[in-house]
């Protein structure tokens, strides 16, 4: 789902019906508060009085299954700030493992959304804080962070594409012990600008493994040139291609690694009872 707030924002222009239970807008600066919530979102925002300086914001905005999200304004410390209270890391766990949002590229990416848009993350609960009065700028920005961080379907295609070399690195690190393996290995002696590169070498076999995380056409090409440059030194060496996913990649580009390489195997994710007997029988040949 691409995050389109301004086109949903469009069909709430003209709706400016009241609730009996919203609170007084003739109090200030409440009132300023509603009217900039109205002029920026549309007229299907209301302020629902909870405490003392403390607003549940109702929105027509909702999470992909339908339940609405959770955005509350508040005064804290003399500062009117908007929080989700934790309820978007929260309702993402009923779908998704979290804490895999909280390391490496995964992080990244959240933390991309979360400076993009202006947000903070304090320890899972995502705020606000609300400069010069700027209300109504303040709550779209903060709508358009928490759809965006609670769209599984750009989270899921953006952490695969950007951790499959990281997911390839932390399952060689489950099985290889470290004094067996070496990432980004290249030949210091012959190639000391690094120009043809491994992306694990396993050592310890009868023949060093070279193991090759494949991701795309263009990673393709650059281990299909590699392969035919280690051949032409006159390496001994066994090799071996882990795809993302192997269906992508283009037939002609596909074919000449076919020709050079000894195993290939079509997925990291669909493979890995497959690549763990492989290299465990590799590694007990001394």
């Amino acid at each position: 789902m691409t995050v389109d707030l301004r086109s949903r924002i469009a069909t709430n222009r003209n709706y400016l019906a009241r609730k009996t239970r919203v609170m007084d807008t003739k109090k200030k600066p409440q009132n300023d508060i509603l009217k900039q919530f109205h002029e920026k979102i549309g007229g299907k925002v209301f302020l629902v009085q909870e405490g003392v300086n403390r607003y549940r914001v109702d929105t027509p905005f909702s999470f992909d299954d339908g339940d609405n999200l959770v955005i509350v304004l508040k005064n804290d410390n003399n500062k009117w700030l908007l929080t989700d209270e934790g309820h978007t890391y929260m309702h993402l766990s009923y779908r998704m493992d979290t804490k895999l949002l909280q390391k490496g590229n995964r992080q990244r990416i959240i933390s991309s959304i979360l400076s993009g848009f202006g947000l903070t993350d304090d320890e899972g609960e995502l705020l606000m804080v609300i400069d010069n009065d700027n209300y109504g700028d303040a709550l779209f920005s903060f709508i358009q962070g928490l759809l965006k961080i609670t769209d599984i379907t750009y989270l899921n295609r953006e952490i695969v594409r950007s951790t499959f070399l990281e997911d390839f690195e932390a399952f060689m690190e489950r099985l290889i012990p470290p004094s067996r393996r070496t990432f980004r290995y290249f030949d210091k002696d012959r190639d000391a600008a690094g120009n043809y590169i491994v992306d694990c070498k396993i050592d310890g076999t009868l023949r060093p493994i070279f193991v090759f995380a494949l991701a795309n056409d263009e990673k393709v090409r650059d281990t299909t040139i590699t392969l035919h440059q280690f051949e032409r030194w006159g390496l001994d060496f066994q090799s071996v291609g882990i795809f993302e996913d192997q269906e992508v990649i283009s037939r002609k580009v596909l074919a000449r690694l076919t020709d050079v390489i000894d195993r290939q195997f079509s997925s990291l994710s669909g493979n890995q009872d497959r690549l763990t007997r492989y290299f465990e029988e590799l590694l007990s040949t001394q």
